[in-house]
């Protein structure tokens, strides 16, 4: 028997409902296109002026034209620095892919020479963001950078760049004055930003290329230029501001001067086999520097092409601190030569007449401690003519008892000691005037009485700079006038205009009578005439000055102390025939030898060296018996 097949049922409906689904879905697509074919008529028609517009900003930059930095001539107008142009290499980190990096940085390490530890460090130290140019290294032959420039695919995100890097004329004979100029760092930058420098800018980093960074950088200008999508400068659309170049500045530095000097010094290191000194040359009339010579020194071309992390380290942890200007940035103990204060002090305040004799012995007691005269003889009964000439250390021990501490303080602040003289290099430092003040401050208790004994012959607490010694000389060669010493004589503009004209800078007048100078001046004749400084007479000018012998440090197995040895000198403007009771000097020279340990005063032998050159003289008087070494101490 045969069945009916079985009912299913719903086939009408399911028939029903597919043109509906069609239409819904058409709909949609309807719409979403109207929706979107809206868009691109608002985009294309509506907005499209303004996207235009943010498109061509997108591929457009304002960038900064380096300004051509100022040079620096001495005081005849011989160039001491010029910009050359040299090859850099620079990185852009964004472009160097991380996955990268390591392989990169090895390959420029191999073309370039370097350690590419040094090439990581600037990468990671870079002062600027991801997109800022990080330079690499400096003064690369043209053949290495022709190499990168022609490798993108094998050092991505590593360009060339032709830009000036600082040529020194004479390297090591000026850089202490000169300095260098180097890549900015991190904190650097975030003072000068608003400046207008930029993360791989160089600037002064010592010496007058920092004092004067301002003056010598000149004023940026800028140009909108296009780049490609690798960021790479493709054309320059426009200049939006001209660059203004930096002044140039001319020293008071005569590079033939600088040239004595330093002759005149490596000469009595080479004899005597100390390692650090200084010579200073000035005009007292003028506080001009003529000459400023500080050694151990360093060649500041190293510096300008990129100085390498070895080279830097070995001129960092040298210990005679060749990076260090002595003449300005460290003090010593003054020896004798601190006695021009005591003595300006006792005249000037009335403790004793030119005329006054008073004993002088073989020692003084003070207490439980005895404090000798430096030939443990003594001299009778001096004057100031006698104590000073012979550089009587009881006799200034006495006068340092009349004056008291303060009093020795103020006449010493009054020559300059205890402040920075002003001179236009930078990291000067103050040096030492002990007073009771001072010591309270310091060490919570007063100045004892061995203590005033001890700074009134320039030892003990007393700590001055080279500069502030030769510039209290200048003020008793001149007649009482402290000046600032500066090494810039004129500022010119890149016209070729004089902007800023040389002007002595007269910071004060000594508040005493010229009859204090006048017989200071004479005393320090007597300390050559007495034969103290042995044949300096006999030289065919006349000289003043004075010796000084400044114990330091640690005591030897016989309980000596090292020392270092200071000659500081003046020339009348006649300086064959002219008199010290005239206050006409132009010519005042000092000399500092750092543990000199010599049986005579080197610092004496130096400063004749440099006269006889600076004056002519051709024949030899240097004592080359006085520069025996050992720890004689028996010359003040």
């Amino acid at each position: 028997m045969s069945g009916a097949p079985p009912y299913l049922g719903g086939g009408h409906q399911e028939r029903q409902r597919r043109p509906i689904r069609f239409l819904t879905f058409a709909l949609i697509v309807i719409l979403a296109f109207g929706v979107l074919g809206s868009r691109i008529f608002y985009l294309q028609v509506v907005d499209g002026r303004h996207l235009a517009a943010q498109a061509e900003t997108n591929r457009t930059v304002l960038q900064a034209i380096p300004a051509t930095r100022g040079l620096i001539y001495d005081r005849s107008g011989r160039p001491l620095v010029s910009n050359v142009a040299s090859f850099s290499i620079k990185i852009r980190p964004v472009d160097l892919p991380l996955s990268r990096r390591d392989e990169v940085v090895q390959r420029l390490g191999v073309l370039l020479g370097i350690d590419p530890a040094g090439i990581n460090e600037a990468i990671d130290l870079n002062p600027g963001s991801n997109f800022d140019l990080v330079r690499i290294a400096q003064d690369v032959p043209e053949a290495t950078a022709r190499i990168v420039a022609e490798s993108p695919d094998e050092l991505p995100g590593v360009q060339v760049v032709v830009e000036t890097r600082r040529a020194y004329a004479n390297g090591p004979l000026f850089s202490q004055v000169v300095g260098y100029t180097g890549p900015i760092n991190a904190d650097q930058l975030a003072d000068r930003k608003d400046d207008g420098y930029l993360p791989d800018d160089l600037l002064g980093k010592a010496g007058l290329e920092k004092t004067f960074e301002d003056v010598l950088r000149g004023t940026y200008g800028s140009e909108l230029v296009e780049r490609d999508a690798t960021g790479r400068k493709v054309q320059v659309l426009s200049t939006i501001q001209d660059a203004i170049p930096g002044a140039s500045l001319k020293l008071t530095i005569d590079t033939k001067q600088q040239k004595y000097a330093t002759k005149a010094l490596q000469w009595a290191m080479k004899t005597v086999g100390f390692k650090r000194g200084v010579v200073i040359a000035m005009n007292p009339q003028t506080g001009e520097i003529l000459a400023l010579v500080s050694l151990p020194t360093y060649d500041n071309n190293l510096f300008a092409k990129g100085i390498s992390n070895k080279d830097f380290g070995k001129l960092a942890n040298n210990k005679d601190q060749p990076l260090l200007n002595h003449a300005v940035q460290a003090w010593y103990a003054p020896g004798s030569t601190y006695k021009l204060v005591t003595g300006t002090g006792v005249l000037a305040d009335g403790k004793i007449t030119a005329h006054t004799r008073v004993p002088t012995y073989a020692s003084l007691r003070l207490g439980s401690t005895t404090f000798y005269e430096w030939n443990h003889r003594g001299w009778g009964a001096c004057n100031i003519d006698c104590g000073f000439g012979h550089s009587s250390d009881t006799f200034f021990y006495q006068m340092a008892a009349k004056l008291g501490i303060d009093r020795l303080g103020y006449w010493a602040k009054q020559y300059g000691f205890g402040a920075r003289s002003g001179i236009d290099l930078p990291g000067e430092v103050k040096g030492i005037v002990p007073t009771n003040n001072w010591k309270m401050d310091a060490m919570g208790q007063p100045i004892f009485p061995g203590e005033t004994y001890q700074a009134g012959i320039g030892q003990g607490y007393d700590a001055v700079t080279p500069i502030q010694l030769i510039n209290a000389y200048a003020a008793l060669a001149n007649g009482g006038k402290v000046y600032r010493p500066q090494l810039v004589r004129e500022v010119i503009g890149p016209d070729g205009d004089v902007i800023q004209p040389f002007k002595p800078d007269l910071i004060r007048k000594l508040p005493l009578d010229s009859d204090v100078l006048k017989e200071m001046r004479q005393a320090a004749r007597s300390v050559v005439t007495l034969r103290h400084t042995y044949n300096l007479v006999d030289l065919p000018i006349r000289v003043a000055g004075k010796s000084g012998t400044a114990e330091f440090g640690t005591r030897d197995k016989q309980g000596r102390l090292p020392y270092s040895s200071w000659f500081v000198g003046f020339v009348p403007k006649n300086a064959k025939s002219g008199s010290f009771t005239r206050s006409d000097s132009n010519l005042v020279v000092l000399a500092f030898a750092y543990d000199s340990r010599t049986k005579g005063n080197v610092g004496t032998e130096i400063v004749k060296y440099f006269l006889q050159l600076h004056y002519g003289i051709k024949e030899d008087f240097r004592n080359f018996d006085l520069l025996e070494r050992g720890n004689f101490y028996d010359s003040n």
